[in-house]
Parts: structure tokens; C-alpha cells; sequence
């Protein structure tokens, strides 16, 4: 339904405040606002009793925004076109539509009419405005951006922290170009830029810099180099750098550490180099000290982290508030260096900060002199890189950033790397011709209505010549279970539930959406019962052997983060008693450790035979299927499409429930307001 079509009563103006709320109450009720929406606007209302109600509807949107990740609410954009910009109509809302937006916005002038309106409210402050009165009120209005407080300040923090660091001009090593040859002794095919090398050498001048890529194009080994690069002059020179490492998530910073650990032995530099650089990667959480059940940290702008350099991998999946916090924690002489794919989904959270920062990096925008200097420095060569040049000094943040385009992991052969480049050029029609044709790691399945039973084949057996389902770590459980006898205290025990750890990462379920038969939630019912009638495991209760389950939270008692997988397996209480569950958990340490714990502990855990793409960042699996939604839905977007792919290392398998779906999602951008690349690009 448009608003030219919609009846007319639905567009009587909003006279009272009480109107609104009765209008609000009804968004609530059909599931286009949440109940924390409306209690927002309740307690404005309470704060100023005649307050307009188009301010009060402006309120309502801006706290949607931030549910569906937006940072602030365009108000020209919510009036032109109100279903992209408010992601309408949301998942499990079968009709479409559009907000009943009131009469007065329907004008002619209606976003000029709205920003009055805001201005002259004594709930809104100017962004403009500095007065104490004004850093008062609760609600900042930015030309035409609307932005709850706490969301504008988070954005000035990290606008004012990043203009600082850009100025700060790190010195440069006089042998810089011997020692970037010494650690990059083995180039890229011939005419392929050595984008890492070029991404080493810009990090060392700044205080700030950020390394993108996609999946295979040596983030992690650019990092490694680089650390050893800063790292052995201040070895030489008895003044070792304080060097740690962090990631979003306790799986992300799993896999950074074993990788990190890999890549530091083979290293080409002395052992007390080596030494010196750190392999254990903590999450940001952790990293700053997190105070349970508060916003707050025991890192702050008054307590610095104690840090000469701070890496943070997976950098897609870091929000607004979480960059600010991080920002006011680091000391002022060191340097940060952002590692993550621009292309993936953003953080859950409000806010896409290293979109909003990577905006320029594919075009590259490096001024004359920057690219004058990167090639003395590196010898390589950007006369046919086809880089845009930042004549007139108005990308002054795309000079500390590098895109890495040459993918060691995907090549020309990989049907994964290639449907994951038309994805993120939306290129539905390539895409599909590419799919439709098959390939030794690309599947697509077509199911024939929602009982087809092809789904659970593929969930329990998987697709492709040995090829792994769900049934190969569940029997793995059952033919490598130590004896009986062998004692608690029992390597044998540790060393089974790592390998069933690394059989279950051989196949993973994606799912878009959480609700409904093709979401999280329906999937893993459906599967435990496929997994039941096979007799691959011996219970639906809650709690059962095998069960993999997900944790959804940060668990700091237990050592356990948001995104990490367990299997909940038996194992002996004591030597020769009786079996109790518990569940097993990899740890974070690079070294294969393993820690169980017991399942009444656990409050924060979810079944995962099926994830969503979310929750499935920082994570890799030998093959992956997505599952799409048989409709459209506000989170089918070519981002999320492109993570679940990229998720997959060997094979990837897309399973469609009906047909144009995919190509209607690939053609659609995750778009989040903010106004942070606004300020510095400027």
C-alpha cells in the first residue's frame, strides 16, 4: 500500500499526544515498534506534558532506528520513501506497507515542517548548540539527522579521537623499504600489486589504519609482518612494544590466535623478535574490562589501557558504542590498527563503523603524495591499480586505509570466491548463471514445499563427493568414545571432544531469519527430530548428548563469549563412576585446549544445528549451507548473502525455498544512517 492509496482516516493529523499513543500502541500490537519504543516516548511525554506530538513521533522512529541498527533518524528519508528507510514490514509480517505516517508530514513541505518542529522543542538541542541547557535534553538534532544523545556524543568521541590520531605523524624508519623486503620475500604473481606489503608500510606512519579484505587476501599474515616491523627496531633498541590483540567475539579470537600462532613460527626474524610478539588474542570485552551487568568498563579515558599497539580482527562486527569506548581507552601515543571485511554484515548493534570508515577503500582516494611515498617505500608500483587520486586533500582518512584484492584462498578455480565477488558487485544474473552451472564446491538445492525431505539429507549427509552432515560428528561421538574404564583424569577424554569439536565444523546450517519454518528457531526443531528418527541421538529433551549449542552472551565467570560452541557430551564424574553430561567448549588459547562445563551452568545457550548469518561472523566451516526465506524480508541483503558464503572454506551449498529470492536480495545494500563518515570525510 502507498500513501496515495491509503484510506484517508489513516492520515488524520496527530492534534494531542494522546493521539500518538494510541497510534504507537497499535505499531506495538503489529509488531512495526517495540514496547521500548513507546516506554521512550512515555517518558518524554512525562518530561515535557505539551510537547508537540510530531516530536514525540520523531522520538518513537529514532528509537526503531537504533533497533534495526541505525544510529539516527533521516527525517527526509523517512518521509520518501518510509519502508526502506524504517526496514518495513518487519520478519514474520506478511503484508506489506508503510508507516501511517499523520497528515501534517503530507504537505508538500513536510520534512522543512518536521525539522521546525524539532528545533523549537525544548526536548531536542541543536547540534550546533553548546550551551549547558542544551547538552541537557535528551534528543540532538544534525541538520536533517535525529539522534537519541548517547548516540550523538558516541559519534563525536569517535570523530574527535580518529581527526587526532590522523594528525599524528608516526617517524618513519630510515631502512623501512630493507625491511619490508626482508619480511616480504615472496611477491604476488607477476603484474598483481603486493597490497599487503603496501598495507605494512602505511600502518607505520600513522597512529591510526585500517587493513580490508575478503576472506584469503592475508589479513592476518599483513598484521604479523607488521607487528614484527614495529616490533624489532624497538627490540634492538631494548624497548619492547607492548603489543595485544583483540577480536569481537570468543570464536573470532579463537580463530585469530591459532592463525596468529601459525603465521608467527614461520616468520623470517630473530627469536628475540619473535618472542616479543604476542600470539593470545582477547576479546574487546575482556580487553577492556568489562562490569557485568553496567555499560561500563574498568578501561576508560581515565584509566588507559596499558598498551604501546592494539590490533582488533573482525572489526565489521564492532558497533558505535563499543568503538567509542575502545577510542577513550587507548593512550594517545598508541597506535590502533582495524583489521576486517568492509563487505560483511555490520555489528548487531547500532552503528557500522568500519563500513562507515572503508567507504573510499575501494576506490582508494591516496593523494599524490601518498601514493609517491607507499611506492618508494615498497617498490611496487600503482600507476595501473586504477586508484582514484585525492587531488584536493578531501579524503584525509582514506590516506591510513588499504584494501587487499588479491585472494590466495579463492582463486580463479574457486567457485566459492567467484559467487562471492558477483554477490558483492550485486550481480544477481552472473550469480545465478554461476550456481545454475555447478561446480566441485558450489550446490544449489530447490526445495519442493516446506515437508521436502532433501533438506534433512543434506543436513545429516551433506552435498558432494566426502562430504560431512550433521551425522558424521554425531557418529565420530559414538566410535571414538574412550572406554569405560579410562580414568577421569584421562588425556584420551580432552583429546575426544576436540576432534568432535573439529567434526562439527565440518557443516554448518545459515539461516537469514530467526522466526518461521525456514528460521533458526523452526530448523533446529526440524533437525533434532530428523536427528532423532535417524537414532543419532537418543533424546528431544533440552539437554542430551551431542546437542551442539551456541552461546548467546558473554559469560565472564565461566570464560566464555557471545558466538562460541559447545557439544554436550558424558564423561566419567569420577574414576569408574557413573557418566554426567557436560559440555565441551574449545578454549581460546591456539593450543586445541578444551574446558567442560556443566550444563546447568550454562543460561545463555541456544541449540545450533542452525545459526543465523549474524551470529556466525568470525566463524569458518568447511561447508556451508544458507537457507533463504520462501519471502522478502528487511535482512536479505547481498551483505548478508556475502557472509554466508564467505563463511564456507571448501564448500558452500545455497538452498532456495522459492525462487527469486536470492536475486532480489543481492540486489538490495544494508544501508545504516550515521553521520560519522560525514564529519571525516570533511
Amino acid at each position: 500500500m502507498s500513501l496515495s492509496t491509503m484510506p484517508l482516516e489513516a492520515l488524520a493529523p496527530l492534534d494531542r499526544a494522546d493521539d500518538l499513543m494510541h497510534l504507537l500502541a497499535r505499531w506495538v500490537e503489529r509488531g512495526w515498534l517495540r514496547a521500548l519504543d513507546k516506554a521512550f516516548v512515555g517518558f518524554l511525554h512525562e518530561l515535557d506534558p505539551q510537547a508537540d506530538p510530531l516530536v514525540l513521533l520523531a522520538a518513537a522512529l529514532t528509537s526503531h532506528q537504533l533497533g534495526h541498527g541505525h544510529v539516527c533518524l533521516d527525517l527526509f528519508e523517512t518521509l520518501s520513501a518510509p519502508d526502506f528507510a524504517l526496514s518495513l514490514p518487519p520478519e514474520g509480517d506478511v503484508q506489506s506497507g508503510v508507516m501511517l505516517l499523520p497528515s501534517q508530514l503530507l504537505d508538500g513541505q513536510e520534512g522543512a515542517h518536521w525539522c521546525h518542529a524539532l528545533a523549537a522543542s525544548p526536548l531536542v538541542a541543536l547540534a550546533v548548540d553548546g550551551s549547558a541547557a542544551a547538552q541537557s535534553r535528551p534528543l540532538v538534532l544534525s541538520g536533517k539527522r535525529l539522534y537519541l544523545r548517547r548516540y550523538w556524543t558516541y559519534e563525536r568521541r569517535i570523530d574527535s579521537a580518529l581527526r587526532q590520531r590522523l594528525a599524528t605523524q608516526e617517524a618513519i624508519l630510515a631502512d623501512l623499504p630493507q625491511r619490508l623486503n626482508g619480511l616480504f620475500d615472496q611477491a604476488p604473481p607477476e603484474g598483481v600489486v603486493d597490497w599487503q606489503k603496501l598495507a605494512c608500510a602505511l600502518a607505520t606512519r600513522g597512529a591510526f589504519s585500517i587493513v580490508t579484505g575478503g576472506p584469503g587476501t592475508g589479513k592476518t599474515t599483513t598484521v604479523v609482518r607488521l607487528l614484527a616491523l614495529l616490533q624489532a627496531p624497538a627490540v634492538e633498541q631494548g624497548t619492547a612494544l607492548r603489543i595485544r590483540l583483540a577480536a569481537p567475539t570468543g570464536k573470532a579470537a579463537a580463530r585469530l590466535t591459532e592463525s596468529i600462532s601459525q603465521q608467527v613460527r614461520s616468520l623470517q626474524v630473530s627469536d628475540a623478535v619473535r618472542e616479543k610478539i604476542p600470539t593470545e588474542v582477547t576479546t574487546v570485552h575482556r580487553l577492556l574490562g568489562s562490569r557485568p551487568g553496567t555499560r561500563h568498563f574498568r578501561h576508560h579515558a581515565g584509566n588507559l589501557l596499558p598498551l604501546d599497539v592494539l590490533v582488533v580482527d573482525e572489526a565489521s562486527m564492532i558497533d558505535l558504542e563499543m568503538m567509542a569506548n575502545l577510542l577513550d581507552a587507548l593512550p594517545p601515543h598508541a597506535r590502533l590498527v582495524l583489521l576486517g571485511d568492509k563487505d560483511q554484515l555490520a555489528s548487531v548493534e547500532a552503528g557500522a563503523v568500519l563500513g562507515d570508515l572503508c567507504r573510499d577503500a575501494e576506490a582508494g582516494w591516496y593523494s599524490p603524495h601518498t601514493r609517491q611515498w607507499l611506492e618508494h617505500v615498497s617498490g611496487e608500483s600503482l600507476a595501473g591499480s586504477g586508484l582514484q587520486e585525492d587531488l584536493d586533500a578531501s579524503h584525509p582518512l582514506a590516506q591510513q586505509v588499504v584494501m587487499l584484492r588479491y585472494s590466495r584462498r579463492f582463486g580463479e578455480g574457486s567457485g566459492i570466491g567467484q559467487l562471492a565477488r558477483w554477490v558483492n558487485q550485486q550481480n544477481p544474473e552472473q550469480a545465478r548463471q554461476l550456481l545454475d552451472a555447478g561446480s566441485h564446491d558450489l550446490f544449489r538445492l530447490s526445495l519442493k514445499g516446506e515437508h521436502d525431505r532433501a533438506l534433512e539429507r543434506l543436513v545429516l549427509d551433506g552435498q558432494g563427493a566426502d562430504a560431512h552432515g550433521y551425522r558424521y560428528y554425531l557418529n565420530l561421538l559414538r566410535t571414538s568414545r574412550p572406554a569405560a574404564e579410562t580414568p577421569r583424569d584421562d588425556p584420551r577424554w580432552t583429546d575426544w571432544a576436540r576432534q568432535l569439536l573439529q567434526a562439527f565444523d565440518a557443516f554448518q546450517l545459515l539461516c537469514a531469519v530467526r522466526k518461521g519454518p525456514w528460521g533458526v528457531e523452526g530448523l533446529n526443531q526440524r533437525i533434532t527430530a530428523a536427528l532423532l528418527k535417524a537414532r543419532l541421538i537418543d533424546s528431544d529433551q533440552q539437554w542430551y548428548e551431542g546437542r551442539p549449542v551456541l552461546m548467546t552472551r558473554n559469560d565472564y565467570g565461566l570464560g566464555l563469549m557471545n558466538g562460541d560452541i559447545g557439544i554436550a557430551l558424558k564423561l566419567p564424574e569420577s574414576d569408574g563412576g557413573p557418566q554426567v553430561l557436560r559440555v565441551a567448549f574449545p578454549r581460546n588459547d591456539g593450543q586445541g585446549g578444551v574446558r567442560f562445563v556443566l550444563p546447568s551452568r550454562l543460561n545463555d545457550v541456544e541449540t545450533v544445528y542452525a545459526m543465523t548469518v549474524h551470529k556466525s561472523q568470525g566463524s569458518e566451516f568447511a561447508h556451508t549451507a544458507l537457507i533463504l526465506p520462501d519471502a522478502l524480508n528487511p535482512v536479505l541483503t547481498k551483505e548478508l548473502i556475502y557472509t554466508g558464503i564467505t563463511r564456507a572454506k571448501d564448500r558452500f551449498s545455497l538452498i532456495e525455498t522459492r525462487g527469486g529470492v536470492f536475486e532480489e536480495a543481492v540486489r538490495r545494500k544494508v544501508k545504516r544512517l550515521s553521520g560519522l563518515m560525514l564529519e571525516l570525510g570533511a
